[in-house]
């Protein structure tokens, strides 16, 4: 089979970091082409600061070097521009006249800087600050001449500022603003970052509008609008960038500020992606590393056929280290009416801390001097975590720098934001790997490799596992003795191998044991039918149907159980059953603890005519299912109202039905106090009170009793039913086959679980998710009967 031919435009940060994780997907399944319009290997372009402030040298912050290409079998044009794209024949031109075909194409030419229209500004020494031949030109520059002007009081121009001062030159900062960084920082931290740079050398000119470059044909000064001037012999352009999207023009591919994409960065030619700062989701244009990557990963996943929710924009933040000051904000922190502020000031330590809330969870947040609660911040915003009183008093005080900051970080937490790289994932490859150093870690994990923000606690983390102090082991439990494989890994190879049988996973995937094991075959049966539905069809199933559906007994006899929704029957009903005991001497009728009837001792030679006599839904009463709920039915000692619960436990029967789970599921429903259905001992259980339902998850009623956890109060049925069927979903998704409710709850744990479930859209999508697998169920057995 003919590999797919793919093409990136641009070898950038974003568009390589997306073949990467195309490659990680599926390594063999394109034939790679890359052009970057530079002459230059893949290299982190937020590190040319520290090229110019003299910490790093050039080559150290090259990304992918010529081997990385040739091992991965990517063609490369350096130095050569694609100037033409043609849609309808799939066809690029270069600059270089040269054309190249495409089956799927990806547009991730960034961005360009924007340089001020000013009369002057095509004179000598006038330098954009973008490329790494923009930083060789100002360390060139810097040997012959002394004064110079950055225009631009934003982050680039700070950075450019503070490396013309390692350089050995007088600097002025002109900002059109009142405060430096103001995107970035609220005016009390900018101001005192302002304040450190002075300190450092450098003179800001704020609040001032360039009107012209002035001197003959090199720069000799710049003139303000207000008429006054300013002296220099080179001026820095650093007042922002704009996506580079030239290459559109003439073509049919939709652009407003930047090029349109949908959530799996598809514009609206077909085959044709654009990822990165030429990128527009729902109206963003994004220019830090974090939402690039995030980009790149969901489109690896749909070039590569992998199902995904596709990407719903980013929560952004920065932190940062400016001139030795780390400086940190994420999200909202100017915040309005219906928010409130909690600050830090310590003037004495030079640190201040921001938080913005509402109804307890945080919107946005700045810290100057002490970043150290960053990370956990951005986790807190993603997940809208609730925040105690002692969190807020914790994420407020001052750090003490001799005790370990990681070491209260959950494994879940996020240490590089930018790659997604958590705690536990250092940990795993620090303790499986024998991982010593810095350079191991970002090798092996790619944490720092982006902006390098999160370098000091990748760095803090290191030395916190190599000292006395640590005591934290993660130990990899895999599926079973068969498989070197945890189920994680099981399935992220199921979607990335597309394989669909129990014999391709067990060839495929090097199975210890030749034929596995009950642990094994039935992880593997479960996993497959849960990514591919159609799974079902291709099985010898003892469950055929809704209407054929019987339980064998060690006897070789069979038993079935009318399917009885909420408990609930009719005469009608009870006549069936009835003469179908009758007819075929059915020797043993028994009412079960689910309040449903069981046929015991039924021959194999009268299934089918019992199947038919009866013509009722069965009920599946084996295996890893959503089980019958349980309801309280009138027992003399309650008079209270039934009629809401039993209504609701029909409700969600039906929805559930033959839904197939991790574990068996239980669930009972109480229409009061009374928990006459021993709700607060089942997987999931629900309680009617005066302020509506209580809703309880993770209890066992087995040999060991265990009380469920109490997870929501639910103040309408509709509300409910959403919660308990979002929950049995996200249950579906995230737990290990054979995980019991209460395992599952208590590793990902209740808190996660209510986050999830209160996001409105979350559990929005949980539903719809079950929702569909129900209609391709039904489809499925509709075309087997």
């Amino acid at each position: 089979m003919r590999k797919q031919r793919l093409v990136v435009i641009g070898n950038g940060m974003a568009g390589i970091n997306c073949v990467q994780e195309i490659l990680n997907h599926q390594p063999n399944a394109f034939e790679i082409t890359v052009f970057g319009s530079e002459p230059h290997y893949n290299y982190n372009r937020i590190l040319l600061s520290t090229v110019l402030q003299g910490s790093t040298k050039v080559e150290d912050i090259t990304i992918n070097d010529r081997s990385w290409y040739e091992k991965n079998n990517i063609t490369l044009y350096t130095g050569e521009t694609v100037t033409y794209i043609d849609p309808d024949n799939k066809l690029l031109r270069t600059d270089q006249n040269r054309e190249v075909s495409y089956d799927k194409a990806i547009v991730a030419t960034g961005s360009h800087p924007f340089v001020l229209p000013l009369p002057g500004n095509d004179k000598k020494r006038v330098i954009n600050f973008r490329t790494i031949e923009d930083c060789e030109k100002i360390i060139d520059m810097s040997k012959h001449h002394k004064k110079a002007v950055v225009i631009g009081g934003g982050l680039l121009g700070l950075e450019a500022a503070r490396g013309l001062l390692h350089l050995g030159m007088e600097v002025d900062v002109v900002h059109l603003s009142k405060h430096i960084m103001e995107r970035q920082l609220d005016p009390t931290a900018s101001i005192m970052l302002q304040r450190e740079l002075e300190n450092q050398g450098v003179n800001f000119l704020l609040e001032k509008a360039s009107a012209e470059i002035i001197g003959g044909d090199s720069v000799e000064g710049l003139r303000f609008k207000d008429g006054t001037e300013v002296k220099a012999e080179a001026i820095i352009m650093a007042v922002g960038v704009r996506p580079n999207i030239k290459l559109m023009k003439g073509s049919r591919i939709e652009t407003n500020r930047a090029i349109i994409v949908n959530d799996y960065l598809q514009t609206n030619v077909p085959d044709v992606y654009a990822v990165g700062e030429c990128a527009e989701h729902r109206g963003n244009v994004y220019g830090l590393v974090k939402p690039l990557y995030e980009q790149g990963r969901e489109l690896a996943k749909h070039i590569c056929g992998i199902d995904s929710q596709g990407y719903q924009g980013s929560t952004l933040s920065t932190q940062l280290k400016i001139s030795g000051v780390d400086v940190f904000s994420v999200g909202d922190f100017v915040g309005d009416e219906t928010t409130k502020t909690i600050t830090h000031y310590d003037e004495q330590a030079n640190i201040y801390k921001k938080l913005v809330l509402k109804d307890d969870k945080i919107l946005g947040a700045v810290l100057y001097g002490d970043a150290k609660v960053g990370n956990r911040l951005v986790d807190m915003i993603t997940k809208q975590k609730v925040m105690t009183d002692e969190e807020k008093m914790l994420l407020l005080q001052t750090s003490d720098h001799n005790s370990w900051q990681v070491s209260s970080m959950e494994h879940t937490e996020l240490i590089c934001n930018c790659n997604g790289v958590t705690k536990g994932t250092i940990l795993e490859s620090c303790q499986l790997n024998n991982i010593t150093t810095v350079e191991e870690i970002k090798s092996c994990t790619k944490a720092s490799s982006a902006c390098g923000g999160c370098k000091p606690l990748v760095t803090e983390l290191l030395t916190y596992i190599q000292s006395e102090d640590f005591d934290e082991v993660i130990e990899k439990v895999t599926l079973c003795s068969c498989t070197t494989l945890t189920d994680e890994e099981l399935v992220n190879e199921l979607q990335i191998r597309h394989l669909r049988s129990v014999d391709e996973v067990m060839s495929e995937l090097g199975w210890l044991t030749e034929g596995g094991c009950s642990t094994c075959l039935s992880a593997i049966q479960y996993y497959l039918g849960m990514i591919y539905p159609e799974y079902e069809k291709e099985q010898p199933s003892l469950f055929i149907n809704e209407r054929m559906n019987a339980t064998m007994q060690s006897d070789g006899s069979y038993s079935i159980t009318p399917q009885m929704y909420g408990g609930l029957t009719s005469a009608e009903e009870l006549r069936k059953v009835a003469d179908a005991i009758e007819q075929y001497n059915i020797p043993q009728v028994a009412i079960t603890s689910e309040q449903r009837l069981t046929l015991m001792g039924i021959a194999q030679k009268d299934l089918e005519a019992i199947w038919e006599k009866i013509d009722l839904p069965l009920s599946s009463t084996y295996g890893n299912t959503v089980q019958n709920i349980k309801t309280c039915i009138g027992e003399t000692i309650c008079t209270c109202d039934k009629r809401q619960a039993l209504q609701l436990a029909v409700e969600i029967e039906k929805t559930t039905d033959y839904v197939v789970t991790p574990y068996r599921l239980k669930m009972g429903i109480s229409a009061c106090l009374h928990n006459g259905a021993g709700s607060t001992t089942k997987d999931v259980g629900v309680i009617q009170t005066d302020q509506g339902w209580e809703m309880y998850v993770g209890g066992s009623s087995g040999r060991s009793v265990r009380s469920g956890q109490l997870l929501c109060v639910a103040d309408t049925n509709k509300k409910l039913y959403e919660m308990v069927i979002g929950f049995i979903q996200y249950y579906r998704e995230t737990a290990k086959y054979g995980e019991r409710s209460w395992e599952w709850i208590d590793r990902v744990s209740l808190v996660h679980i209510r986050e999830v479930l209160f996001d409105d859209e979350l559990r929005k999508q949980l539903s719809e998710n079950l929702e569909l697998e129900m209609k391709q169920r039904k489809k499925i057995v509709a075309e087997l009967i």
